[in-house]
Order: C-alpha cells, then sequence, then structure tokens
C-alpha cells in the first residue's frame, strides 16, 4: 500500500546548518528523519528567493514556467510595481493594501501562469486530499474564504487549507500566527496544525512550511540562528508525536524535507539605482515618462527598460557590469543569453547546464526585468523602503551560499538534484503523471 506523503521545507536552512545540527544531534527530530532517508545537498532555481523557489516546489517548473520572477517586480501590463513583502518599508513604497493582495491573492489568482500547474492541482484531479500549512503558493481547486471579511477576497486553494490564520479549512485550536515572529509564532502555528492534521490522518499530500527560521537567519546570519532552528525542529517533531513516535509516523508516511534557498552574510549595502540616476526612473505616482524601473531586494535585482527609454538592455547590462558589487549582470539578445562577470562576456542559449542554466530559465520568464543581476559575496541590494539586512544574512544570487539546499527523500529513493524535481517526485510517489515541462526532472 503506498504511504502518504510529507513535503517539509525550512525556509533559509543551508546544508552547512542541517549536517552539522544533525551530526551534533541539535536537532533530534530532522536527526532522525536524516537517519531514515537518503540525503544529497541539492539546487535551488535563480533568483534564489521564496516565492520564486516555492513556485517551482510547488509546480515543478523554473521561473520561465510559473513566472513568478522575484520578490518585487514591474507588472508591465498594469504598469505597476508588484511587491511581495521584501520589507514593511518596501511594502509600504508600492501601496501596503495593494502589496498585500499581490502576496496572498494575486500571485496564485493572477501571477501564477496558468499553463503551470501545482502539486495541489494535480493530486485533486486524481482524487487524492492534499493540505498545505502556510504555504505563500497554494492553487488549488477549493474555494476558501478569509476568517477575517474585507482583508482579502476569497481564493483557490487546496481542500485543507491553512495560511497564517488568514485562511482556515478547519476549526483546529491553533493559535494566532503572526505577532512575536522573532519568538516562532509562525512555526508554532504550523506545529498546531500539522498535529490536528497528523492526530486525523486528515491528507495523502501534506506542505509543510516552517519559514521561522528564514526570519532569524535574516537577523542573526545563518550561523547564529541556532534557536530557531530548535524551533522547527520541535514543529516537525509535532508531527511525529502526533502519529506515536517516530516508527508509527514513519509507517503511515513517507517524508521529503529540504530547503527553498540557502543564506549568506551580508556585510555591504549597494543601492542598484545609483548607477542609473542620470534616467528617470519609475516609482509608484511618478511621471508616465519614465524610462527605467528598477527592482531589487536581498541578492538580486532587475532594471526594466521602458518604453519611453532611449537606451537598450546591452547598454544598462554594461553600466551596471562595471560595479563591483555586482558579480553576474544578465539580459538576453537576438536569441541567447548574454552573462557579464569579470569583465569578459559569455553567451548561451536553452541548453545551457549550470548556473547558466539557471540564468536562462530567469530571463525567460516573460515578467523578469530586462537586465537581471546577482550581487557579489557579502553584498546586499537595498529593497524599495531602502532595508537591508546587512550585519545579517540574505539570499537570492546565483552563488553557492544562496543556492545550495539540503535535500532529504524517503529511504531507498534517490534525492532530487534540484528543488525543480520534488513536483515531479511527488506525483510519480502517487502514480500521478506530471505535466510535460517537468518530466525530465
Amino acid at each position: 500500500m503506498r504511504k502518504k506523503l510529507i513535503l517539509i521545507v525550512i525556509d533559509g536552512l543551508t546544508p552547512d546548518v542541517f549536517e552539522r545540527a544533525v551530526d551534533t544531534g541539535a536537532a533530534p527530530t530532522l536527526a532522525a528523519l536524516a537517519e531514515a532517508g537518503e540525503y544529497r545537498r541539492a539546487l535551488s532555481t535563480f533568483p534564489s528567493l521564496t516565492p520564486v523557489c516555492l513556485a517551482t516546489l510547488a509546480t515543478g517548473g523554473g521561473p520561465d514556467v510559473h513566472h513568478i520572477p522575484h520578490l518585487v517586480w514591474y507588472h508591465r501590463g498594469e504598469q505597476r510595481l508588484v511587491e511581495y513583502g521584501s520589507s514593511f518599508g518596501a511594502m509600504r513604497a508600492v501601496g501596503t493594501r495593494r502589496s498585500i493582495r499581490d502576496a496572498i491573492v494575486e500571485m496564485n489568482a493572477e501571477h501564477l501562469a496558468s499553463s503551470a500547474v501545482t502539486v495541489f492541482e494535480s493530486l485533486e484531479d486524481a482524487g487524492l486530499v492534499t493540505a498545505a500549512v502556510n504555504v505563500p503558493c497554494y492553487r488549488g481547486r477549493t474555494r476558501h474564504s478569509p476568517t477575517v471579511p474585507g482583508v482579502v477576497r476569497a481564493v483557490e486553494g487546496p481542500r485543507r487549507f491553512f495560511y497564517f490564520s488568514l485562511f482556515e479549512s478547519d476549526v483546529t485550536g491553533a493559535p494566532f500566527a503572526v505577532r512575536g515572529r522573532a519568538v516562532g509564532s509562525i512555526d508554532a502555528y504550523a506545529a498546531a496544525v500539522g498535529r490536528w492534521l497528523v492526530t486525523r490522518d486528515g491528507f495523502d499530500f501534506l506542505f509543510y512550511y516552517l519559514p521561522d527560521y528564514d526570519f532569524a537567519s535574516h537577523a542573526l546570519g545563518p550561523g547564529g540562528a541556532d534557536e530557531a532552528l530548535a524551533r522547527s525542529d520541535a514543529a516537525v517533531s509535532a508531527l511525529v508525536e502526533a502519529a506515536g513516535g517516530l516508527d508509527a509516523f514513519l509507517e503511515r508516511y513517507d517524508v521529503v524535507l529540504c530547503s527553498d534557498h540557502g543564506q549568506t552574510p551580508v556585510e555591504h549595502l549597494f543601492r542598484l539605482e545609483e548607477p542609473l540616476s542620470d534616467f528617470r526612473l519609475y516609482r509608484r505616482g511618478s511621471r508616465r515618462d519614465a524610462e527605467l524601473a528598477v527592482t531589487a531586494s536581498n541578492r538580486a535585482g532587475m532594471v526594466y527598460v521602458l518604453p519611453g527609454a532611449q537606451t537598450e538592455p546591452s547598454e544598462i547590462a554594461h553600466r551596471l557590469s562595471a560595479e563591483r558589487a555586482l558579480d553576474v549582470v544578465m539580459f538576453r539578445e537576438d536569441g541567447e543569453a548574454v552573462a557579464l562577470r569579470e569583465g569578459e562576456e559569455l553567451r548561451f542559449g536553452p541548453d545551457a547546464d549550470g548556473w547558466q542554466e539557471r540564468a536562462w530559465h530567469a530571463l525567460a520568464n516573460p515578467n523578469a526585468g530586462d537586465v537581471i543581476v546577482s550581487a557579489a559575496p557579502g553584498v546586499e541590494l537595498a529593497d524599495l523602503g531602502g532595508r537591508h539586512h546587512v550585519g545579517g544574512g540574505s539570499h537570492g544570487s546565483l552563488l553557492d551560499g544562496d543556492s545550495l539546499v539540503p535535500m532529504l527523500a524517503p529511504g531507498g529513493a534517490p534525492p532530487p538534484a534540484s528543488i525543480a524535481a520534488v513536483a515531479p517526485l511527488i506525483l510519480r510517489h502517487f502514480g500521478v503523471e506530471a505535466p510535460a515541462y517537468a518530466r525530465a526532472a
């Protein structure tokens, strides 16, 4: 009989931190799962930012498939900025209510490509029951109304759907999420919901997302968030305990555990707008004659060349490539991708591998900027509100520290080599055919 399956994603957890916690016993539940499963280091996507990565985990497609390009981007069709929550200051810069709607509703209802299929949609079309706890990329087949009327409209999600106390398909008695996040309120909410779901064996597939480690790692750096990892471990332990202990848990469920991206320390701040200050830059409520829209957050940024500009992406890219704060500057020209790095120019196509493959998928996203930049080691790009994590940790770049994740799969199964291969693995587990774009994963 096929087991049910749980996908556990600990946001921002690096392989180094995971491996150390397992080896030292600092995360006993993760260590027990690692002993029962198969482990490897795997690749994230680019930009290695949470909305992009979670859309890839949920659909099995890269940014060119799911069309989520970044934490912040310029919507060409609506001629406005989209901001999913880089910081409160960034949300205020584009309009707080608009940003909340974009992050909670529109990312799934409008921005996520209709041709991309989530694991929730595929599995529920096959008659299985899916569940999601706090997953930002959640599109499914069941309509859910918010717990607080008037904040956002109803959404389509998985059958059993719990989203930061705002959407709750069932009454679980879980504590209110969000308040006191620095001490783990989101993961505590997830633990309560997860315990309720496992006690009732209320799903075939559960996507269990734990974001509080990333929040702490941003503030303290990836090497300083051990206390937060202990809380994440406790949230995973809640599932195990609800099943009656590790043996009973593993008898009932297979587990895939990973992160969405890594994190690296940042010591320097760079404002992507500064080398482009002689252009008319788009701002909320700005004149219609803006030439460029600059969107940056964490360790990746984009530049959109607007219709009124008298310049080309290649000119913008070559200007930016002179900045030491930027590791790689990329754009497309004549059907090829062009990467400028350390004074050299590299051209490649869709058959590229390594970091060029991830860069190609990012550039081929129709919502991406005309120029995409990846920050140099130790550098963070200020967001629209001027906020940053200098002195802590950040992510988003093509570099290994931002891009490598721990990947744990059930014993006897080879772990996926990338987060893009997780959704196809889940579908194969249930005997459901993956979408054509994901079958090679």
